[in-house]
């Protein structure tokens, strides 16, 4: 686990030298790919997001590609399609940008319905249905999707069943001053792309997932966990509460997150931290909540504030 928490490590700090001043979006979007989840980013335009996971992209050696969503996007546009060969006198299947290895659906909220099934599809069975026959995706598998949230006109906003789909929501935000000052002299002669290269391949990624799963994780903490989504299926702000897909996405974050400490346990606050970016999206607020101002982050944030936090034990893993 040395070697690997090694080279988490460099994969951080190669992050944060292109994206200065995120180390929080760095370190959760490599909890997503270590727990072998899905991001969705909301943000507006120019902060970086594809510049983010064009760079982790190039740190796993995997194969980016990126799906502009547009209204006028069909699923095939995304699965790929069958064209008809005369030589052969056969169908050639044609893959389709969503068999890369990272994925950036960006604005997935201006295209329809349906077009977004096809990606949430692919997100949540690791595999798309094309003319009848299955076909596997490539591992590792990465998504990130973006949507803008200060533009409404023309969008599909996503469901709340698709974002329960998502393992983390989260956003950027502006750089601080003195960071935005370092980012415009690093970049006013080069591409801070141009200056990183791969540090793991795809079967040392595959294998840190496998490592990430058998973090351990203590009953009292699972117990915790239960705490939280039950608390949340009763709260009277809330219309929806969180699913127990919601309860398996913390567990498995908090796993990956512990991984990336170079822990092989979870501890409590890894749970506290993770809880508002893995569960606030999966909450539905009452009409009557939202109109007094409260905020899924608020109602969870004082939920858990109620909650007594499980005892750490005294652990006694290899780490």
């Amino acid at each position: 686990m040395d070697d690997s928490n090694q080279k988490l490590k460099l994969i951080l700090d190669n992050m944060n030298k292109v994206m200065i001043g995120k180390e929080e979006t760095a370190t959760l979007s490599l909890v997503a790919l270590l727990a072998e989840g899905h991001v969705l980013l909301e943000d507006v335009p120019g902060v970086g997001k594809t510049m983010m996971i064009r760079t982790l992209a190039k740190l796993i050696g995997g194969d980016f590609k990126r799906i502009q969503f547009t209204p006028d996007l069909l699923p095939s546009d995304i699965t790929g399609v069958s064209i008809y060969n005369p030589k052969t006198l056969d169908f050639e299947f044609h893959r389709g940008p969503i068999f890369g290895n990272v994925i950036l659906a960006d604005e997935i909220n201006r295209t329809s319905p349906k077009t977004q099934s096809s990606l949430l599809e692919a997100m949540e069975e690791g595999s798309v249905t094309v003319d009848g026959q299955t076909l596997q995706l490539s591992k590792p598998f990465f998504v990130m999707a973006t949507q803008n949230p200060i533009e409404h006109e023309g969008t599909y906003p996503l469901p709340e069943a698709q974002l329960d789909r998502f393992l983390l929501k989260m956003k950027m935000g502006y750089p601080a001053p003195a960071a935005e000052l370092e980012m415009l002299q690093r970049q006013s002669h080069t591409n801070p792309l141009e200056t990183i290269s791969p540090v793991i391949d795809h079967a040392e990624l595959v294998q840190m997932q496998r490592e990430a799963k058998e973090v351990h994780v203590e009953q009292n903490i699972l117990g915790y966990i239960v705490e939280i989504v039950q608390a949340s299926r009763k709260h009277p702000s809330l219309t929806l509460g969180i699913s127990p897909r919601g309860a398996l996405a913390l567990m498995h974050a908090s796993k990956a997150y512990a991984y990336i400490q170079g822990r092989s346990y979870v501890v409590p606050d890894d749970v506290k931290y993770l809880a508002p970016h893995v569960l606030a999206h999966r909450m539905l607020v009452t009409p009557e909540a939202r109109y007094a101002g409260q905020q899924s982050t608020d109602i969870l944030q004082q939920m858990m504030q109620k909650m007594h936090i499980p005892v750490q034990k005294e652990f006694h893993y290899e780490t």
